[in-house]
């Protein structure tokens, strides 16, 4: 349990690979409870404070990753610039988890059905990665590089998540769709923001969990609305491209198909609330 971050950096450089990160400690219950037992040596980065605070300038907002989903969700500025990220932490588990759970953790964990993820990817946010041998920044889109596996090095801890403020005048969208409304693991997600024109959509995101092997940006759905009026036939041409950019799979929650229906119906439902 090291008290400051340089410790912990120089742990994990030292012996790569052997050391487990541990942050809120809420998914690590999952392979307890499977009496699958977890990996022998973890670090506790709970003590870390330089991970816990909140730095805000004009053009961004710096969110250290061991930041809980309650200080996101009751957070002024997050629930007044980037809303879909509140409402994914107070969608998160229950208020015993959002208590523990960090924002750091849900992206390292690599789950396509976090909750947090869409929202980040919405609102274009990167990732501070520090090591020993410094800081370096990456897109958040391009951390995930597939199921469970990030583009986090052995020795690197996530450090911050940034959110530029540039999200002034636009529309917010964001649908969690699960067996209930608390502490369920969603079978589709969708977090989506707009600016709009008088001339209709001028720029978009659009983003989805648990329809692919990572969280996704579906770009070419953007690209098709960009500059266009919202109509039933736009909708339903944008619903035909995001066919080709999802990837659902059957398993223990849902299948295929039902995510396909709903991630089309989310789609819809958003595009509308922007207005004819």
């Amino acid at each position: 349990v090291p008290k400051k971050l340089k410790d912990a950096l120089a742990l994990i450089d030292k012996e790569p690979g052997r050391w487990r990160v541990l942050a809120g400690g809420t998914d690590l219950m999952v392979p307890l409870e499977t009496g699958m037992p977890p990996p022998a040596n973890f670090i506790n980065l709970w003590e870390l404070k330089e991970l816990k605070t909140v730095s805000i300038t004009a053009s961004q907002v710096m969110l250290g990753s061991l930041l809980t989903y309650t200080s996101v969700r009751n957070h002024e500025i997050l629930c007044k610039e980037f809303p879909n990220l509140a409402i994914a932490a107070a969608a998160t588990g229950t208020v015993a988890i959002q208590n523990r759970g960090t924002l750091g953790g849900n992206i390292a964990n690599a789950s396509p059905a976090a909750d947090s993820c869409p929202a980040l990817l919405a609102y274009d946010a990167r990732l501070n990665l520090i090591s020993v041998n410094g800081v370096r920044t990456i897109p958040y889109s391009s951390f995930h590089l597939g199921y469970k596996k990030t583009a986090l090095s052995p020795n690197e801890l996530i450090h911050c998540v940034i959110l530029p403020r540039t999200f002034k005048g636009w529309r917010h969208f964001y649908r969690k769709v699960g067996t209930r409304r608390a502490q369920t693991i969603s079978k589709v997600v969708m977090a989506g923001a707009a600016l709009m024109k008088k001339n209709g959509v001028y720029d978009i995101r659009i983003a989805f969990g648990s329809l692919a092997p990572t969280a996704i940006r579906c770009f070419g759905t953007e690209d098709g609305l960009r500059g266009q009026k919202i109509s039933t036939s736009l909708i339903n041409h944008a619903k035909k491209t995001l066919l080709t950019e999802i990837a659902p799979i059957d398993d223990i929650r849902s299948t295929a198909e039902y995510r396909r229906n709903v991630a089309c119906n989310l789609l819809e439902q958003f595009l509308w609330s922007l207005g004819p």
